[in-house]
């Protein structure tokens, strides 16, 4: 097979691996309701930590990383460029956001990203983690810690490793994009703020 076809191929796999919703699997898995229809509506994380507590939350935080980072990591190792690993991590995110199997309904594609940025570099995964733990911390929202760590992630990049600046502002382009919404909501005062779930 050719770049061009192994390319297509991974294309093809990372958006099937994306499509599996960490989000609602665990809520499954835990008898926890269903993060489309509760909370904040997104099948996130963030989500998952406002109705279901840390440990629900870092299992699909974990997941979620896992589905973006083990297709670029793959397309790494077997020798594609920036632009097809770019693609790739898209793809990924794409059926984090556009899921086949939940009715195309998914979440931000924020933790996907990241996940697919992590086979970078450990230094560059570390630090995108801290800066959006960091950010959540101050701000109290997630959307705006996802979208000031998607705007340093291809600065970031470009200090560690610049080869792989181009994959890494695609998928901060596709966050941002992704995230009008809440770019509205922030505006007008609405934006949910992070939460725990609370004890009863």
């Amino acid at each position: 097979m050719n770049d061009i076809a192994i390319t297509l191929l991974m294309i093809t796999a990372a958006y099937i691996a994306g499509s599996i919703s960490s989000a609602i699997l665990v809520c499954k898995l835990r008898r926890l309701p269903d993060p489309r229809t509760n909370g904040s509506g997104n099948p996130g994380a963030t989500n998952v930590l406002r109705i279901g507590g840390a440990s629900s939350a870092a299992m699909v935080l974990f997941f979620d990383m896992l589905k973006g980072a083990a297709p670029s990591y793959i397309g790494y190792k077997i020798g594609l460029d920036a632009p097809s690993l770019g693609f790739i991590a898209i793809a990924a995110c794409l059926g984090h956001i556009f899921p086949l199997f939940f009715g195309f309904k998914g979440g931000k594609g924020v933790a996907t990203a990241f996940g697919a940025m992590a086979p970078i570099g450990g230094d560059l995964a570390i630090t995108l983690m801290i800066t959006w733990a960091v950010l959540v911390f101050i701000t109290r929202y997630s959307s705006v810690a996802a979208m000031a760590t998607a705007v340093l992630a291809p600065v970031y990049t470009w200090f560690f490793d610049e080869r792989f600046v181009l994959p890494a502002a695609m998928l901060s382009t596709l966050i941002l994009i992704r995230h009008k919404d809440n770019i509205e909501r922030l505006r007008i005062g609405e934006e949910s703020k992070v939460s725990r779930k609370k004890k009863a």
